[in-house]
């Protein structure tokens, strides 16, 4: 007993010591406050147990050996943290290596104080190993569009908001009122609700009374509250390896996590809420001191809550939003007269997104393209009702494209994808290139991305690289779109007849089938583009549909397992295959074998849906050129593929991103010989490549950044006499590179920032006779200054931040 008493006084200690270090470290450094903070908390769930004799009594109640490995752990604990200030921001690997460390502290914690902590979440979050939870985290950072990042919760801020002080100060005041659990900012459309709800999430005072505990989610009309629930757990836990399966088990897991949080203040920001989705905030309310709810929507909810309703700009705003959106180098610089601008504003009626596109699509013109956009609109030419100034605005933005009819078709597009949902611009360009017969490559097809963003019809994200480093790859970086544009490029597509649509847009709700396609099975529809988008209740019970000439097929999809409809074997014109899961867990996807007898599919892009074996049916496609699989569950889909099995004869393009199950690639993928670009990209499982990748023989592009588990290069990547471009970037586990390195006869470009293992080069790197350009971190340029001098066309680019840098940023 005598024994005990002093393992319970040596474990008080040990924790209380551990939490002052804690405390002091968060004040004193920012680079690891996430995970500090999540020290913090699990410290501060601890403490009634050890303030509970019996409590902590059952605790000890194991081996002396463990309880005494377990405090020397703490005491090794403490010294970790107080490291923390000392690690440098600029050494990615360390600051790396030390969140795995603060992670590990955290995770045995919980470990051991398992048995005083039996509830259904920490249980959950407990099971996870470490590596596991590592993955989730870098995965939450690279994710594409169409998944939910636990990391990204808070959007990010424009860097210039004009008009809006005012009314963040009004709904701080009432937001922060002891009396109002639900408030409402209603506006119409392009006013700016979201933008203030962003500058809200970002607000020193409301993180100073909130801290961590802002949760912002965007409600679609098609969300569930189900999905709510998922996404805030999956935020608050850091986990997502499991889920809800009624709403009654989401209602309890959500009141379990928001009481634990004890007297801590909540905020819950829903962005973009339609009047069906009211019943959605009664659901999330619960009487919980300091829980409040902010609701932005289109709509007033007078019988949930107070409501802030958001006016438009005034004059002098509107005019300098006007103003900075037409001349954004230098506002002082305005080459038109000013009763123009001022006429122009008081036609976009104050609409801050109307400013912002109309500016943006009369940049750089002349006065009399000003004054011929005046004279539209004082004519009325338009198809929108004349009550809505908004709507009127945005289609003379669109209608300025007629002379580019290649971006008007591409700002179209957009709408075949769903609202409030990342669109990933790989996907667009994939579809562009099937539609529109631009350059297979994407060099010149990002042309028209960046085009309709500089008019502010779209957001492009560049995932943290400048426009010019793209080459082609667009994976990781994506296009969001505000909801009234989005209803424009819908609007403008559905002016003629369904059959004579050059691009048809389905919404199926539940089961129900558009009338008119019950009625109109028999005829054949025109479209050359064709959307279906489907929720979570759908059944994949299809009707018959006629589409002799699409060319292009995107499948929305959110349940929890999708059939192919049976329609597409007759689709003899299709290009460019589309299918993404929104679902926070990947789709089970039934009736693959389907595509097989598309004899014309170029272009196959599947995304967060859990493969089966039937992905077989793939490799019978023989004019396929680009295969995508991003974010899917493969598990064991790609064991037939066999060395002397003859597969996807014209492949030339297969990316594999952020496929988190994939741990090694068969041999028989190295018999596509026609390969020119492999991108492995974001699969931490994955340990080695075939030893056969040399037979690619054709291979000019590999990628395989981030594949942090990824140990070698196979001795055969000398025999890729063509392979210009390489990319290990993140690549932490490479501690060397073979000696056949140096046969690498046409090698251009290597990047390879953030490959903390790599020690030394082999000296057949001398041989690189066309090198130029190695994209390095400081620690790894100095290994290629030795060879300098051998190398006379080398140019060693340092980087100072990748993408290890960016995540530490997020979690830190």
């Amino acid at each position: 007993m005598v024994t005990k008493n002093r393992y319970e006084a040596a474990l008080q200690t040990v924790l209380v010591e551990l939490l002052k270090a804690v405390v002091s470290q968060t004040k004193r450094t920012a680079k690891f406050r996430t995970l500090l903070r999540r020290l913090d908390k699990t410290l501060r769930r601890l403490e009634p147990i050890m303030c509970g004799h019996e409590r902590l009594a059952r605790v000890l109640d194991r081996p002396e050996k463990e309880t005494k490995m377990f405090i020397y752990y703490m005491e090794n604990g403490k010294e970790i943290v107080l490291k923390c200030s000392r690690i440098k921001c600029w050494n990615v690997y360390k600051k790396f290596v030390h969140a795995n460390k603060l992670i590990r502290l955290d995770h045995e914690l919980l470990r051991f104080f398992q048995v005083e902590l039996q509830d259904n979440l920490s249980t959950r979050f407990r099971d996870l190993s470490l590596e596991g939870e590592v993955d989730q985290v870098l995965s939450s950072v690279t994710k594409q569009a169409g998944g939910f990042s636990s990391s990204s919760n808070i959007p990010g801020l424009l860097d210039l908001i004009i008009g809006f002080d005012f009314h963040l100060k009004e709904v701080k005041r009432m937001l922060l009122k002891d009396d109002i659990q639900v408030l409402t900012v209603s506006a119409p459309g392009g006013c700016g609700k979201t933008t203030l709800a962003k500058m809200l999430c970002h607000d020193a005072e409301i993180r100073d009374v909130f801290g961590d505990n802002v949760f912002f989610v965007t409600v679609s009309r098609t969300t569930s509250f189900k999905t709510i629930v998922q996404k805030l757990l999956t935020h608050h836990l850091q986990v997502n390896n499991f889920e809800l399966q009624t709403d009654e088990e989401a209602k309890n897991e959500l009141e379990n996590m928001m009481r634990k949080m004890d007297s801590e203040k909540i905020l819950l920001i829903l962005d973009d809420v339609w009047s069906e989705s009211e019943s959605l905030i009664q659901d999330l309310k619960y009487q919980i001191p300091g829980y409040t709810i902010l609701v932005t929507s289109r709509f007033m909810f007078s019988r949930i809550g107070s409501t802030y309703e958001l006016g438009l700009l005034n004059d002098e705003d509107a005019k300098a939003l006007l103003i900075h959106s037409a001349f954004p180098c230098d506002s002082s610089q305005v080459n038109v007269p000013d009763d123009l601008v001022s006429k122009m504003v008081k036609i976009c009626k104050g609409f801050p997104l109307a400013l912002t596109v109309i500016g943006a699509s009369l940049r750089d013109q002349s006065e009399l393209k000003w004054k011929t956009t005046l004279q539209i609109w004082s004519e009325g030419q338009s198809i929108f009702d004349l009550n809505n100034p908004l709507l009127l605005s945005l289609q003379t933005s669109v209608d300025a494209l007629k002379d580019f009819p290649v971006d008007h078709d591409c700002f179209l597009d957009l709408g075949s994808f769903p609202e409030d949902e990342k669109i990933s611009a790989s996907a667009l360009m994939d579809i562009w290139v099937a539609l529109y017969n631009l350059d297979k490559e994407g060099m010149y097809t990002i042309e028209y991305l960046l085009e309709l963003s500089s008019r502010n019809l779209l957001s492009l994200v560049l995932a943290g690289k400048e426009a010019s480093e793209l080459e082609g790859y667009c994976n990781e970086h994506y296009v969001t779109q505000h909801d009234l544009l989005r209803e424009l490029a819908i609007h403008l597509s559905s002016q003629e007849p369904i059959a004579q649509r050059n691009r048809l847009l389905i919404e199926i709700r539940g089961n129900v089938i558009p009338v008119w396609w019950i009625e109109q099975a028999q005829q054949p529809i025109n479209a050359r583009l064709l959307s279906i988008s489907t929720d979570e209740m759908f059944s994949s019970v299809w009707n018959d549909l006629k589409a002799p000439n699409v060319q292009a097929l995107i499948l929305n999809i959110r349940s929890k397992k999708y059939a192919l409809p049976h329609f597409i074997r007759n689709f003899n014109e299709l290009r460019v295959l589309n299918i993404t899961s929104y679902r926070i867990f990947p789709t089970e996807l039934h009736e693959l074998s389907l595509i097989s007898f598309v004899p014309n599919l170029r272009r196959l892009r599947l995304e967060h849906v859990s493969l089966s074996p039937s992905i077989q049916s793939i490799t019978e496609l023989k004019n396929l050129e680009k295969l995508s699989l991003i974010m899917c569950a493969i598990g064991n889909a790609l064991e037939f593929c066999a060395v002397d099995h003859p597969m996807l004869p014209n492949l030339i393009e297969l990316e594999i991103e952020s496929c988190y199950d994939l741990k090694e690639l068969p041999e028989g993928l190295c018999s596509l010989n026609h390969l020119v670009k492999l991108s492995i990209t974001n699969c931490h499982e994955l340990g080695a490549l075939p030893e056969g990748l040399g037979s690619m023989s054709n291979l000019e592009t590999l990628r395989l950044h981030s594949c942090t588990r990824l140990s070698k290069l196979p001795k055969s990547i000398g025999m890729l006499r063509n392979l210009v471009f390489l990319d290990i970037s993140d690549c932490l586990s490479i501690t060397s590179l073979p000696d056949q390195f140096g046969e690498l006869n046409e090698l251009r470009v290597l990047k390879m920032s953030g490959c903390h293992g790599l020690e030394e080069l082999p000296d057949s790197v001398t041989n690189l006779t066309l090198f130029e350009d190695v994209i390095c971190d400081e620690d790894t340029s100095y290994l290629w200054s030795y060879y300098e001098s051998d190398l006379c066309n080398l140019k060693i680019n340092v980087v100072e931040e990748d993408r290890f840098a960016n995540f530490m940023k997020i979690v830190a």
